[in-house]
């Protein structure tokens, strides 16, 4: 990553920090089209102190770096899921809402030129739709049941589990072949060379939250849900 100063231009810290389009877009800072000065400029145009937008800059690198570093698989159960609660579910639904109205905007703006992001917007639309329905279904039943049966393992607490357990990979392979589109009719998140700012911001925070959404599933996946499987084996060998 480039060295982020005051001197560097506001479409630089974008490209380089994506999430940092937020901050901007909250700021009413140009970052597309008119991001091609200096952040200490683009402060002084909106009547900001430059060290402390930088300072806020810094803090968003600051959060996903965090967020990057953690290992979470070795957690026991009740913290691993409020991990993927605190984490994976609140990152998830506020990128879902803060994206949603750039990829709107994209595809009104720029749908012409560029006719694939018109389906770009409808799988977008379609991802946000199922993962906020999954990831509520998850909290309010799915991780109750999983912690009170990896408590106390029994045939019928399995039994209870096993089509939740079922119903939620299903979901998870339902929204990776939502990104797999996604990827394909995108070229693989790579913007033209004459994109503009907006939209190469758009594939890069897709490309990210695809990242995010991978990770997010292997955890279940293949730690949370493992777990059950295994205590179910066990069970099963004993009865």
């Amino acid at each position: 990553m480039i060295q982020l100063t005051e001197e560097t231009w506001v479409a630089d810290i974008v490209k380089e920090v994506p999430k940092t389009g937020d901050l901007f877009r909250k700021l009413r800072i140009d970052f597309c089209c008119g991001g091609k000065i200096p952040l200490r400029e683009a402060a002084a145009n909106r009547g900001l102190n430059a060290s402390e937008l930088l300072a806020q800059v810094h803090e968003v690198v600051e959060s996903q770096a965090q967020h990057k570093q953690m290992q979470p698989s070795s957690l026991e159960t009740k913290e691993l899921i409020a991990y993927i609660q605190d984490t994976y579910h609140t990152r998830l639904r506020e990128e879902l809402s803060a994206l949603m109205p750039y990829v709107t905007k994209l595809a009104r703006v720029h749908g012409e030129r560029y006719p694939h992001l018109q389906r770009v917007n409808e799988l977008f639309t379609l991802l946000k739709l199922e993962l906020s329905d999954h990831i509520q279904n998850e909290e309010n039943v799915v991780f109750p049941m999983i912690q009170a049966f990896l408590q106390e393992s029994t045939v019928e607490r399995a039994n209870a589990l096993n089509p939740y357990v079922s119903k939620l990979q299903d979901e998870h392979q339902a929204v990776v072949e939502l990104l797999k589109e996604l990827r394909l009719i995108t070229n693989g998140f790579e913007p033209a060379q004459e994109a503009c700012g907006t939209h190469r911001l758009v594939l890069k925070r897709l490309e990210d939250l695809e990242a995010d959404i991978f990770n997010h599933i292997l955890l279940e996946n293949c730690t949370l849900i493992e777990r059950t499987r295994q205590a179910h084996l066990i069970i099963k060998s004993t009865t």
